[in-house]
């Protein structure tokens, strides 16, 4: 029997990419023998016609599945239902702009086919701005120091997973989903791929500066404890410069016999440990929030309808 794979693709407002994600891929997937295919297909409560098309898409081919959210969940609560409702013996989550290049999945079949249980797809080259290229580079660099477990450099949610590796993916629940942890974390045999990161052809993205800052700080805050052993590194640091100072202050009025002015740095030094205190409460309301959010215990998507044929 042939082994199947799963293609898994998150699906918000990208009615424009649809089309050339299906021709492309098909193109590509010809090439490559003795495999069968299974697409998984999420729509990510669009409000656009990226249901539809997917529908229509579905009436006609046999092995496409395609999931509909009761709302938006956002890309990697998408994934999440993707990789659930795949039944493939290997899954390869991509995206619809194609900047995933469907030209590399026979070279990640072959590795697969090795024995290797996760391939990896790295970016050579990535067509972003410098601001985004350079801050990527440092959100890696910092990543590597401090999480729980390195993620890959330059290296997304696109990849291949074994069915074995997929199975206990399925087992992390946690709300606050930060996949490209996740998919790392579990481990296993792996192996890199190279290929060059094409731009976007079709549509918009969905992420600006704002949403990736949230989105790194989700990956800190999930999978490394670092912040909080930082506030208790700043907090002995403040309090050993706080005693030298009273010293100082002491031993200037003992042996100066000098009134000691003050005003403009005492003032200078409660404002500075008072913008402190407010970003260590902010880190600890981070977790303490994410705590909040674990204990509801509330499914990670609902389905509002699945379709693999037509109606």
């Amino acid at each position: 029997m042939k082994p199947l794979i799963s293609i898994v693709t998150p699906f918000f407002n990208e009615e424009e990419s649809i089309p050339s994600y299906f021709s492309q891929l098909e193109e590509v997937l010809q090439k490559v023998g003795d495999i069968s295919w299974e697409f998984i297909a999420v729509d990510d409560g669009s409000s656009d016609k990226t249901f539809d098309l997917l529908k229509q898409i579905a009436g006609h081919k046999k092995n496409l599945k395609v999931i509909k959210l009761s709302r938006n969940f956002g890309k990697d609560i998408a994934l999440t239902a993707g990789l659930d409702c795949a039944s493939g013996d290997a899954v390869i989550p991509m995206d619809a702009d194609l900047q995933d290049s469907p030209y590399i999945l026979p070279e990640m079949i072959a590795k697969w086919r090795e024995g290797y249980k996760i391939v990896l797809a790295e970016r050579v080259s990535r067509n972003d701005p410098w601001f985004k290229r350079i801050t990527a580079s440092l959100f890696y660099k910092v990543a590597a120091k401090i999480m729980d477990r390195a993620l890959p450099q330059n290296v997304g949610d696109f990849r291949l997973i074994d069915k074995v590796a997929v199975n206990d993916i399925r087992k992390l629940r946690e709300r606050t989903r930060f996949t490209r942890g996740i998919l790392s974390w579990v481990g296993y045999s792996t192996v890199t791929v190279k290929y060059d990161r094409s731009p976007r052809k079709k549509g918009k993205t969905k992420y600006n500066y704002l949403s990736l800052m949230n989105y790194a700080l989700d990956g800190i805050f999930s999978f490394s404890t670092f912040p909080i052993r930082a506030i208790t590194y700043c907090g002995l640091l403040l309090s050993a410069f706080s005693f030298i100072y009273g010293l100082v202050i002491i031993f200037d009025r003992i042996f100066s016999n000098q009134a000691v002015p003050g005003y403009a740095s005492i003032m200078s030094v409660i404002l500075f440990i008072g913008g402190i205190n407010f970003i260590f409460i902010g880190i600890i309301g981070e977790y303490v929030g994410r705590v909040f959010k674990e204990v509801k215990l509330r499914p990670l998507y609902l389905i509002e309808k699945v379709i693999e044929k037509a109606e």
